[in-house]
């Protein structure tokens, strides 16, 4: 009999170094290598402007969903593992250009605040190029702490831009 996952959790990516499509593409593709990540479904890519940080390229965007048994924490590791193998600087300055950038948006209903990880990432609310593809493929799902939709989110936001 197969051990079903579980927990779900909901991964932002965005790139603007390099060939941003292939490595959203490459990052998503070394998430899944292994038996303990599957993906679930995986938003459009949109194009935005850089928040924050020096002047750099546009960004390409995207969210998507995913089934795993790794801890938030575990879940982390591998994700900043994939950045390191695609080229990210660590040390480079806050909100700069990189070749991927993979941010985990939320895991299941859970509320959490370690040195390391915040969940639900912090500045989710405030991120139109968080909040769109995550209306695409999760409209409905509920924000732990808001306890509104990621569609509702997302319209407050626009009105306010």
């Amino acid at each position: 009999m197969k051990r079903e996952c579980c927990h779900k959790a909901y991964i932002g990516i965005g790139s603007n170094l390099g060939r941003r499509k292939l490595n959203i593409q490459t990052a998503l593709s070394l998430l899944t290598r292994e038996n303990t990540v599957k993906l679930l479904k995986t938003s459009s890519f949109y194009e935005t402007k850089p928040v924050g940080g020096p002047k750099q390229p546009g960004f390409l965007n995207a969210a998507a969903i995913v089934r795993t048994e790794l801890s938030p924490k575990q879940l982390l590791s591998l994700l900043k593992d994939i950045e390191k193998r695609l080229g990210r600087n660590f040390n480079s300055v806050r909100w700069g250009p990189r070749p991927i950038d993979l941010d985990i948006l939320f895991y299941d209903k859970r509320v959490m605040r370690t040195k390391d990880l915040t969940v639900p990432h912090p500045q989710v609310t405030e991120r139109l190029f968080v909040l769109r593809p995550l209306a695409q493929i999760a409209p409905r799902y509920k924000h732990p702490n808001f306890k509104k939709t990621v569609k509702k989110l997302l319209d407050e936001l626009k009105l306010r831009f």
